[in-house]
């Protein structure tokens, strides 16, 4: 009996191991490609193709060149939108997650290892390699979250997912600090600037599709038993199973299929009511993340080189900052840690408003504070999420979560941006984030979480 309990935590070990490479794999596309590179490369071939007013006419419509990186970006989301709620159910009506996971991988792997083509005014062929990448990389991670509650039992998740999101930001900050140096000094490589961003986008797929093989080889696909033995008792007198007819969300569109999904929470309150409360606070990471460089290239300015600086200093320091919150979630617990976490976002919010312009050390401190809370409460959002997940509905259930993540990050950019329209400050615009906190944590406290396991059929932490 020893040795048979031994060989399934040895096996469970393996496993883990091999879902963190997934991580590994697919983060330098968010933080080299997506976040360094792509976004000013693709811009400038836009405006290269441009007529002579600065528009480009992808299918006849008139786009201005400087536009087109975002465009292509909003555009890949809603396609992530449509597609994710759909492999979600298929993965779990099949039991079969890996091959979806496999097929997304390297859809998005070969995308963006083909963005290496992006040569003279090439701009729709661009588009089209962004919005592939972007919503392959969606659905994968998608997928890639749902093994979570398969692979760690419940008093593990917490520090599975921390480790999952350190190897992530170690490979991006490890691959980033290669292509910047590859791109600094392409001179004395004998490249021109764009065959060094060219071979950067590239190695970015490369890497993913490389990498990829790790989880593929260790990841197991458990079949649909989960679903029909672990019902919660309630549910077990309904007379027809949910796998018992093939419902019609099977075949409908993707939007139909998450209005379902978000049907079947209605049942499950709790699990809602967290999932808004991430919705909300996320919007916020994710604004900050995405407008700080604009904060310290208009409000503090500050050079380039300082803001590839600040991105390389969060990747590293966010490893520390997901095993750190992580180890604090096992003597607090992860809806402690996370409340602790969203209140740090706030006090970094703080403290960027008062940051002086043109003094970049003071910026590297306010990256250091991001780095440190970012990977954690990411981590720990996603570890919480999976105790609410009732078995055999984890890919479908993440999917309506990987939504939250990407397709609804709206509302804190248009803040942003109204704020600035109205006062003409970006300290202001800044300091309005804080909103997104201060609503997430009131949201997320009010979540009796304990209940919330329960009431999912799932078994509850001793420490949550």
């Amino acid at each position: 009996m020893r040795t048979a309990v031994a060989d399934e935590a040895a096996d469970r070990r393996r496993e883990q191991r091999g879902w963190y490479f997934y991580d590994w794999a697919c983060s330098v596309y968010s933080t080299s490609v997506l976040t360094v590179f792509l976004g000013p490369y693709l811009t400038s071939v836009a405006e290269e193709a441009a007529d002579a007013e600065g528009f480009v006419h992808p299918l006849g419509i008139p786009v201005r060149a400087g536009s087109f990186f975002a465009y292509s970006v909003s555009l890949s989301v809603i396609v992530a939108v449509l597609v994710m709620p759909l492999v979600g159910a298929a993965a779990d009506r099949s039991g079969r997650k890996k091959p979806f996971l496999g097929a997304a991988a390297y859809v998005g792997a070969g995308a963006t290892a083909g963005m290496f083509f992006l040569a003279g005014d090439r701009y729709l062929l661009g588009g089209v390699l962004l919005i592939v990448a972007n919503a392959a990389q969606s659905v994968a991670m998608m997928l890639y979250n749902s093994y979570l509650p398969q692979i760690a039992p419940p008093e593990e998740r917490d520090a599975v997912s921390s480790r999952g999101w350190a190897f992530g930001y170690a490979a991006g900050a490890l691959v980033l600090v290669a292509n910047l140096v590859l791109y600094l000094a392409h001179d004395s490589f004998g490249l021109s600037e764009g065959m060094a961003v060219r071979i950067c986008l590239a190695s970015a797929g490369l890497w993913w599709g490389g990498f990829a093989l790790i989880p593929l080889r260790r990841l197991r696909d458990r079949g649909t038993r989960a679903r029909e033995t672990t019902t919660p008792a309630r549910e077990a007198s309904t007379p027809a199973p949910e796998t018992a007819t093939p419902a019609p969300e099977a075949t409908a569109p993707g939007l139909r299929q998450l209005a379902a999904t978000v049907r079947d929470m209605r049942r499950h309150p709790l699990t809602l009511g967290f999932l808004l409360a991430y919705l909300v606070y996320n919007d916020g990471i994710q604004t900050v993340i995405s407008q700080a460089s604009i904060y310290g290239s208009k409000e503090l300015d500050l050079g380039q080189s300082t803001l590839i600086g600040a991105v390389l200093l969060v990747q590293v320091l966010a490893v520390a900052g997901a095993l750190a919150l992580g180890r604090l979630a096992r003597s607090y617990g992860a809806k402690r840690t996370i409340l602790g976490s969203l209140a740090a976002w706030t006090a970094v919010l703080a403290a960027g408003y008062f940051l002086p312009a043109g003094q970049p050390v003071w910026f590297f401190v306010l990256a250091s504070g991001i780095g440190l809370v970012l990977g954690g409460s990411q981590a720990l959002s996603r570890s919480l999420f999976s105790h609410l997940v009732p078995p055999g509905k984890e890919a479908e259930y993440f999917a309506a979560y990987e939504v939250s993540d990407r397709g609804m990050s709206w509302l804190g950019p248009l803040l942003f941006g109204l704020t600035f329209q109205l006062t003409g400050s970006y300290r202001d615009a800044i300091i309005s984030l804080v909103a997104f906190f201060v609503l997430g944590f009131v949201l997320l406290a009010r979540v009796p979480v304990r209940r919330a396991i329960g009431d999912a059929g799932n078994p509850v932490p001793e420490r949550i």
